[in-house]
């Protein structure tokens, strides 16, 4: 999901947030259904709670290791005074939570991860937590389904360009008169050095160590990888028919598949930034 992403919850845009393993979403946003002009003293007001404090530490503690127990334990022991507050700074600083992040510029705000929202929402409205997570799901499947769509029609350009691939051996590296057995070797032969080439290691290995895994060692790869994976088996017929011999072929296609590799997960990153 890529971040500052919006979706709608009872005629609020909630904006969303991403890094490479967790979705947070804007707990500024959330404020502004109880009260528009005083985002801040909301969120302010719900984490100086003992609830809210209890739930945030015991987060933490399962999903970070560097959580400073022992100021949170201060925290605990101070909510529920009149004289408390707590801010989402003064949290992210004290007990070095992960869960909460304050992001300043045009896309600032606090944000929260999608547990710790939630918990949020509750405070906020029951209702509005009902729909926050109605709208929530949506969005998640509606990416998932993209992505499942763009990873099958990749595999299928990869089927596609196998045919090439199988044909330049057929009629380059194939003897005569062998036995089917003796053809299915070559193919696989020729299979594994594409997959030497960009994976590291032979269809057997991958099975060997993958033994309960459905399918092949190209079922698993991800979306660059295919993309990656259809450029070789192009690559590997030119180099066939321009007589390469296969050890050479083999040295070619990995540095080809480091540099396009290299290349997709940068520009992936970088289009994370934008």
């Amino acid at each position: 999901m890529a971040k500052n992403k919006k979706i709608e919850v009872k005629g609020r845009e909630i904006s969303l947030y991403s890094d490479k393993a967790n979705d947070y979403i804007s707990l500024t946003d959330m404020a502004r259904y109880r009260d528009a002009d005083r985002t801040n003293y909301i969120i302010q007001n719900w984490m100086r709670t003992r609830s809210a404090i209890e739930f945030c530490g015991l987060w933490e503690q399962l999903k970070n290791p560097n959580f400073k127990r022992i100021e949170f334990d201060a925290f605990k022991n101070e909510s529920g005074s009149n004289s408390f507050t707590l801010t989402p700074q003064k949290w992210i600083q004290a007990t070095n939570a992960i869960g909460i992040i304050s992001k300043s510029g045009r896309y600032g705000g606090t944000f929260a991860h999608r547990d710790i929202a939630f918990e949020f929402a509750t405070w906020i409205s029951a209702e509005f937590k009902f729909y926050l997570i109605n709208e929530f799901q949506r969005l998640k499947e509606e990416e998932s389904s993209r992505q499942n769509l763009e990873w099958n029609y990749q595999r299928h350009l990869t089927k596609v360009n196998y045919h090439i691939h199988t044909d330049a051996i057929k009629e380059i590296l194939m003897p005569e008169n062998l036995s089917k057995q003796q053809i299915s070797f070559v193919y696989a032969n020729e299979a594994d050095v594409l997959n030497m080439a960009l994976f590291g290691k032979t269809a057997k290995q991958w099975r060997d160590e993958n033994p309960n895994e459905k399918g092949n060692i190209r079922d698993t790869a991800n979306i660059e990888q295919l993309v990656v994976l259809s450029n070789l088996e192009s690559l590997n017929a030119v180099l066939i028919n321009q007589g390469i011999k296969q050890p050479n072929r083999l040295q070619q296609l990995n540095e080809v598949a480091i540099a396009q590799m290299t290349s997709l997960l940068n520009h992936k990153s970088t289009k994370k930034l934008i």
